[in-house]
């Protein structure tokens, strides 16, 4: 489909739709700002907790953004579930929590689905778990949901790092999605289940394996974005390299900063992110004695981050439970190579060898040693690390671009339409 092609009215429903607070959070708004540039009708409804991320970004449109704001009852909930243990939250508070605000947003995409008539796709594009449940029925049109991403397992190596109340969350979550997807049917009545890979598909729950799926991946770059700054013939010191992404321990950015240990003083290493691990990682830093080699520049916007990667020899990503990596992608669009184990999202992206170096999650020793030794290789030969970063992007355009993406989307719209 060409961005003359007609189109149904589109309802983008995301409780997190923002460019500053990571991960999934930013694919609502991709679809939205471009579906909008193309001349579709579409709409975005979110929590009021992101209007004033969106009233800053240029392509705001406050008749078609509609916020959501929460309940008197959500707000003494969240005020209650503060005291319980972090173990417990996920499938007490939270969950109600989430409920809460889907049955406040459900609200806004019928009043909104109502106002013209024509034929209403609504997409729910996140959470991305294949596990979750949606109360996204009866909203004015079929239900297009994802895609997702999911149905991840720890490395064998690292299964034990796995906290014991992580390892029970996951289980209960296997336990309890049949049932959920029962209770909260909207994926199970969807018109179409997007999902990024078989993996993801083969996690569905069997409620949700009925309906019709397709696959497309859920990441995409911007390549006004991230692009390439121009060529370099060899690497200054200091040698920087990035790693962008939550600061969260099954990131393991601790195995990257043992990997940095072990090179020479001329090495450093960009953390761009912020999380729960952040001060443990500022203190193994120290311990490591990497206080002048490493910036911890927190949580920065897309465009700063894109400013980081410009100046840097490659990303590094030891996570251990990574379904995407979206940070993959866009390192790969700025013409970076990409180090990384060899688990999850980003075995799925690079090319071993040709756009990036995969290292074997074998156990952090190995991790630890394999980044240390991808890291100097890079360093000491631009040629090469030019050459993968010039095949990353060609990757890039040739499957990643938002713009496709969007192509493909608005071509499945129009399928799930004509069969409502």
């Amino acid at each position: 489909m060409t961005a003359s092609s007609p189109s149904p009215r589109v309802i983008i429903v995301a409780t997190n739709a923002s460019t500053v607070a990571g991960g999934e959070a930013i694919i609502p708004w991709h679809y939205f700002r471009l579906l909008r540039r193309r001349g579709v009708d579409v709409h975005l409804v979110t929590h009021e907790r992101n209007r004033e991320d969106l009233r800053a970004q240029p392509e705001m449109d406050e008749e078609r953004v509609h916020f959501v704001r929460d309940t008197a009852a959500s707000r003494r909930i969240h005020r209650w579930g503060m005291r319980l243990p972090a173990a417990v939250k996920p499938l007490t508070v939270w969950l109600v929590m989430a409920a809460l605000s889907t049955v406040g947003l459900r609200r806004e995409v019928r009043r909104v689905a109502d106002q013209a008539p024509g034929a209403v796709v609504v997409h729910e594009p996140i959470p991305v778990s294949p596990k979750y449940p949606s109360l996204m029925t009866a909203v004015g049109g079929p239900l297009v949901v994802g895609p997702l991403n999911g149905g991840m397992e720890y490395p064998p190596g690292f299964r034990a790092d796995a906290r014991r109340s992580e390892r029970w969350l996951r289980a209960g979550l296997r336990v309890v999605s049949g049932l959920a997807a029962r209770l909260a049917p909207g994926r199970a009545r969807a018109g179409m289940v997007l999902v990024a890979n078989e993996r993801t598909r083969r996690a569905l729950p069997r409620a949700v394996r009925r309906v019709p799926s397709e696959i497309l991946v859920e990441n995409g770059v911007d390549l006004d974005l991230f692009e390439p700054r121009g060529p370099r013939s060899e690497y200054a010191e200091p040698v920087r390299f990035a790693f962008v992404g939550r600061l969260v321990d099954w990131k393991r950015v601790d195995l990257a900063l043992q990997a940095l240990a072990r090179l020479p003083q001329a090495y450093c290493l960009d953390v761009v992110g912020d999380g729960p691990e952040g001060p443990a990682l500022r203190r193994l830093g120290q311990q490591l004695g990497l206080a002048e080699r490493v910036v911890f520049h927190g949580r920065l916007t897309q465009a700063a981050s894109a400013d980081v990667l410009a100046g840097c020899v490659a990303l590094v990503l030891p996570s251990t439970y990574e379904c995407g990596g979206a940070v993959v992608l866009e390192a790969m669009a700025a013409a970076l190579p990409v180090v990384a184990t060899d688990w999850g999202g980003p075995a799925d992206y690079l090319d071993d060898g040709r756009t990036g170096v995969l290292v074997p999650p074998t156990d952090a020793e190995h991790v630890v040693a394999g980044f240390a030794a991808a890291m100097a290789r890079l360093a000491s030969d631009p040629d090469a690390a030019r050459e993968m970063g010039r095949a990353g992007r060609r990757e890039i355009e040739r499957s990643y671009d938002w713009e496709r993406k969007v192509d493909r989307l608005q071509t499945l719209y129009a399928e799930v339409a004509a069969r409502a």
